[in-house]
């Protein structure tokens, strides 16, 4: 059963999860102070005595740790900075609470990952420059006939606008597009690896343990074995010697009989058959 330390440190980490989705003003200062307060409850969590697994503690640090990387990443001025340093973020991977169908911190991450990349193609374009870019004549737009340019760029919104990009600018997105994905590829391989790699470790420790096991009941075994022996062997050896103790009076019991018999049987022998004269 969790501590109610441990379900206070859920239910605040459940509520800065909900404000890291929603979008902030720059004055928002809860999410820092609750990220804050989280450290310091994670650190008594460890310490309490009804502590919880080191697989859940692992867990919430993981969480704790992308909350704090998403306020370090927000405090970059360039999209660029933001979008490479949001790419090695890593969220939770299990819900924090039960009525999550996918982990919150996995969400966030989403979407400051769609932020971040909406923010650079803005740095890019220009905010809302790409409509004032036609219509000061920047972009060659061919002949569209009946349509003016007007009627482009009405449904320049409803299309995305990458291809009438310049050639430059347009290899720049894709070059960015290009590092991002490269990025989050190597990320997630490496959280694969460390997956894999935490996996066999379990597996062969859970090997060893069971070797070990095993091991310690054969010698539990064995010493039971040897003290039951030890105990027939003292009764053998006690036996042993009252039977040696027996045998040798028997023995000189016997030899006095017959040193006795053989004194009296010469006494006869004499009386019987005097000496010759």
């Amino acid at each position: 059963m969790a501590s109610r330390l441990e379900i206070n440190f859920v239910r605040l980490l459940s509520r800065c999860e909900s404000i890291a989705s929603e979008k902030r003003g720059e004055a928002e200062w809860r999410l820092e102070k609750y990220v804050s307060a989280l450290e310091e409850m994670l650190v008594a969590l460890r310490k309490n005595s009804s502590k919880p697994t080191s697989e859940v503690l692992t867990e919430y640090t993981r969480k704790v740790d992308f909350l704090k990387g998403l306020l370090e990443a927000e405090k970059l001025s360039s999209p660029t900075e933001k979008a490479l340093a949001n790419q090695f973020l890593a969220p939770g991977r299990t819900p924090t609470i039960a009525n999550e169908r996918m982990p919150a911190t996995k969400t966030v991450h989403l979407q400051t990952k769609a932020r971040c990349t909406g923010e650079m193609r803005d740095e890019l374009l220009g905010k809302g420059g790409f409509e004032q870019k036609i219509n000061e004549g920047l972009y060659h737009i061919p002949s569209l006939g009946p349509f003016s340019n007007e009627t482009f760029v009405n449904h320049s919104k409803m299309f995305p606008p990458f291809r009438c990009l310049p050639l430059d600018e347009r290899q720049s997105a894709a070059e960015l597009d290009a590092v991002l994905q490269h990025h989050h590829n190597l990320q997630e391989k490496l959280a694969e690896d460390m997956l894999s790699l935490a996996k066999n470790l379990k597996s062969n420790t859970l090997a060893a343990q069971n070797i070990i096991k095993q091991d310690n009941q054969t010698l539990s075994q064995s010493m039971r074995q040897a003290d039951l022996n030890f105990e027939k062997l003292k009764t053998e050896a006690e036996r042993l010697e009252q039977h040696t103790k027996k045998s040798v009076n028997w023995l000189l019991w016997l030899m006095l009989i017959l040193v006795s018999f053989t004194f009296i049987s010469m006494i006869l022998f004499i009386r019987i058959f005097p000496r010759l004269r």
